[in-house]
């Protein structure tokens, strides 16, 4: 059964984001999901989805601020390497710290800094509700997408 939900699954396309969080010292932590929508204008609530299997969850499941970064299709490399478990994430650049702290991609087509408004457990997941703090939209350009397990560029959407 999961093998297969996962396969319909993958037969929706998403946008990709990077979320992150900094655990107690300071140090930046992230991954990619594809699992992010808006959940509320009033508050301004969105919502990110994270394996409790990540190498990361343990710093998501006790941080009180997230942040997303909705990623540009040239930012697909950034994506595959936060994706990888085993990828050193942060050191080879590409991020900027906010002036709230929080860690960003640069240059992202949007950003949104978060509160964690509550968590949900949901199977093998953590849903992550946070309220909007702080958000920044750059100029237009191709969203990266995730379709049938692969990155793809949607340069038609500028």
């Amino acid at each position: 059964m999961a093998d297969d939900f996962k396969e319909v699954m993958a037969r929706f396309p998403t946008g990709v984001a990077i979320a992150t969080t900094c655990d107690e010292d300071g140090d930046p932590h992230g991954l990619t999901v594809s699992s992010f929508c808006s959940v509320s204008l009033e508050p301004p609530l969105v919502l990110i989805c994270v394996a409790k299997s990540a190498k990361c969850f343990p710093v998501f499941a006790r941080t009180g601020e997230f942040a997303v970064s909705m990623l540009r299709e040239r930012h697909v490399e950034l994506a595959l390497r936060f994706a990888n478990s085993k990828a050193r994430k942060f050191g080879d650049g590409g991020f900027v710290r906010t002036s709230r702290g929080g860690v960003v991609v640069d240059n992202a087509l949007a950003t949104v800094e978060c509160k964690v408004d509550r968590r949900h457990d949901a199977g093998d997941h953590v849903i992550l509700v946070g309220e909007v703090v702080d958000q920044l939209l750059s100029d237009a350009g191709g969203p990266a997408v995730y379709f049938n397990r692969k990155f793809a560029a949607l340069s038609s959407a500028q």
